[in-house]
C-alpha cells in the first residue's frame, strides 16, 4: 500500500449525482410519514402480524429519503461541498443509485423511475408497468404481485476513484448499509420487503438502461402487500438516455469489471438452480466450547430513540474519545444488527469477531461473538488497542473505539455454495450487519464508523479460530469526542 503511486487527482473527482438532463423530474413529496417506531424494533427481521397499509407515494418518498436521501450538507472553506446521505458510504463517495420500477403504488403513474437524492426527485425512464419484467429476470413470481421494487445499482468510477479496484467490495458494503435502513424504513411503516439478490444481471440492467462498462444492478427489494399480479410486462426496449459525465475523464478498473461479469447470472433458469442448490446446503456454524465462554446481558427491547432520529443523527465517528460503553450497550447492538433479513437466500455467512477495549464488565480482548448462542468465546486477553489500530490499515479509530468489530467469513464454503456470487454475498451481508450497528449505536446515543483493513493480518491476529477464513468488513462502535 505504502508502494503505491495511486493519489487522489481532485480535478476528476466524480459528480455526486446521476443527471438525466433532458428528463423533467418529478418531485417527491416532503410531508413524510414520522417513523416514530424504536430504532431496535425496526431492525425486527419479520412484520407483526397487523394490517399492510397501501403503498403511495408518501411511503415510497420516505423509504427513499431514510435510506438514500440527502439528511445534510456540509460547505468547506473555498465552496466545496458534500452532501451527505442517511446511511454511510465507503469515503463519502456515494456510489449507490436507487431506482423505482412502479406498478401500484398510489399517486404514481406506472414506470421505471431514477432517484435523485440532489433534488428528491424521480425521473421516470420507461412508461407502464415493469414488474413483469422484474419478476421474469429474479425468477420470482411474487415479485409482480408486490406495488414496486427499488432496484440499487453502483455507478463504480465514483469509488474507484479512490479505492481504484479494491471498490468492488465497496459497492456490496455500501448497498448494505444503505439497505439496513430502507429495511428499517419499511419496517417502521408497517410494509413488508425482502432482498432478491438472483437475478439475470444483463435483463436487469437493461431494463434500467444501464451502461455495463460504467454500472451494475446489485440488489432488488420489492416493497409493499401482494395484490394482483402485475399485467404482462411492455417490451423492454433499447435503452440509453443521456446522463451528464461525471468527470472530465475516468480511469477503467478492469478487474472490478470482470469479477462483476464473472458472478453473473445469464438466464432465468441459472437463477432458479442457483438459487435452488444453495438453500439445500445448511450454512456452516463454528463449534464453541465451554472453555472462555462469556454470556452477554440480555439485549434491551428498546434503544431509546425513534428510528427517524437515529438515521438525522447518524454520521460517522471520525474521532472517538477512547471512553468505554456499557455491557449491555454492546449486547444490544449486536444482537440486534444480526437477527437476520428476509432475502432469497438465507443470513449466516459471516463470522463477527471483536476486539473488545472498553466495555464496561468485559475484559478488554480479542473475542468471537457466537450470534446463535449470543456470547462470547475469548481467544485472547489484554489490552489490543496498538493491534486493533494497526489491522485497521493503521488507522487510529481502530484502536480508540469501545470495541471494534472484524467481519470474517469462510469464502471457500460461500463459492462452493452460491458460485462467484457468493463473493457478493457475503460482502453485502457484512454491509447490512455494520449498518445495523451504526442504527444500534446512534439509537442508543453512542458512535460508529466503517473501517479498511489488513486482510491477512486481521486473519492471523484472530486465529488458530479464524484460521481458514478471509477479512471482509470492519465496523468501529463508541462514544465520539466531543470538541468545543
Amino acid at each position: 500500500m505504502r508502494r503505491s503511486g495511486h493519489a487522489l487527482d481532485w480535478e476528476i473527482k466524480p459528480l455526486p449525482f446521476k443527471i438525466y438532463p433532458v428528463i423533467e423530474p418529478l418531485r417527491l413529496p416532503t410531508d413524510l410519514p414520522a417513523l416514530t417506531i424504536d430504532t431496535f424494533a425496526a431492525l425486527a427481521p419479520d412484520l407483526p402480524s397487523a394490517s399492510v397499509p397501501p403503498l403511495d407515494l408518501h411511503g415510497l418518498a420516505a423509504l427513499l429519503f431514510f435510506s438514500a436521501g440527502v439528511t445534510r450538507v456540509k460547505t468547506y472553506p473555498g465552496g466545496a461541498q458534500v452532501h451527505f446521505r442517511a446511511a454511510a458510504s465507503t469515503g463519502a463517495l456515494y456510489q449507490t443509485e436507487a431506482y423505482v420500477v412502479a406498478g401500484d403504488v398510489a399517486g404514481l403513474a406506472a414506470g421505471v423511475y431514477h432517484f435523485n437524492p440532489g433534488d428528491f426527485g424521480l425521473r421516470r425512464l420507461r412508461t407502464g408497468d415493469f414488474r413483469g419484467a422484474v419478476a421474469l429476470a429474479a425468477a420470482d413470481e411474487a415479485v409482480a404481485a408486490q406495488p414496486a421494487s427499488i432496484v440499487l445499482s453502483a455507478i463504480y468510477w465514483r469509488n474507484t476513484w479512490k479505492y481504484q479496484a479494491r471498490g468492488y467490495r465497496h459497492l456490496f458494503w455500501d448497498s448494505g448499509t444503505l439497505l439496513a435502513q430502507l429495511l428499517g424504513a419499511a419496517r417502521a411503516l408497517g410494509l413488508p420487503a425482502r432482498l432478491v439478490t438472483g437475478f439475470v444481471d444483463v435483463e436487469m440492467d437493461a431494463l434500467l438502461g444501464l451502461d455495463a462498462q460504467k454500472e451494475a444492478a446489485l440488489v432488488v427489494v420489492p416493497v409493499g402487500a401482494a395484490g394482483r399480479p402485475a399485467p404482462p410486462s411492455p417490451l423492454v426496449t433499447a435503452l440509453a438516455p443521456e446522463v451528464i459525465p461525471l468527470s472530465s475523464r475516468e480511469v477503467d478498473y478492469p478487474l472490478l469489471r470482470e469479477a462483476l461479469r464473472d458472478s453473473r447470472l445469464d438466464s432465468e433458469a441459472e437463477v432458479e438452480d442457483w438459487r435452488e442448490r444453495g438453500r439445500d446446503q445448511t450454512t456452516p456454524r463454528h463449534e464453541t466450547g465451554a472453555e472462555g465462554l462469556i454470556a452477554l446481558p440480555a439485549p434491551s427491547g428498546e434503544a431509546g430513540r425513534s428510528l427517524a432520529d437515529t438515521i438525522a443523527r447518524r454520521g460517522s465517528t471520525r474521532e472517538f474519545s477512547g471512553e468505554a460503553i456499557g455491557a449491555e450497550a454492546l449486547s444490544s447492538a449486536l444482537y440486534h444488527a444480526t437477527r437476520g433479513f428476509p432475502a432469497d437466500v438465507p443470513a449466516g455467512q459471516v463470522d463477527l469477531y471483536i476486539a473488545i477495549h472498553a466495555v464496561d464488565g468485559i475484559e478488554p480482548g480479542a473475542y468471537f461473538y457466537d450470534r446463535a448462542w449470543h456470547r462470547l468465546l475469548r481467544l485472547r486477553a489484554g489490552d489490543l488497542r496498538n493491534d486493533s489500530a494497526f489491522l485497521c490499515l493503521e488507522q487510529p479509530l481502530g484502536g480508540r473505539s469501545s470495541a471494534t468489530v472484524f467481519f470474517l467469513a469462510d469464502l471457500t464454503a460461500a463459492l462452493d455454495r452460491w458460485g462467484n456470487r457468493g463473493y457478493r454475498l457475503v460482502n453485502l451481508e457484512a454491509g447490512l450487519i455494520g449498518g445495523r450497528l451504526y442504527l444500534g449505536a446512534y439509537g442508543q446515543r453512542f458512535g460508529a464508523s466503517g473501517l479498511t483493513f489488513y486482510d491477512r493480518d486481521v486473519v492471523a491476529f484472530f486465529s488458530p479460530h479464524a484460521a481458514g477464513k478471509d477479512a471482509v468488513f470492519v465496523t468501529a462502535l463508541g462514544r465520539s469526542l466531543k470538541r468545543g
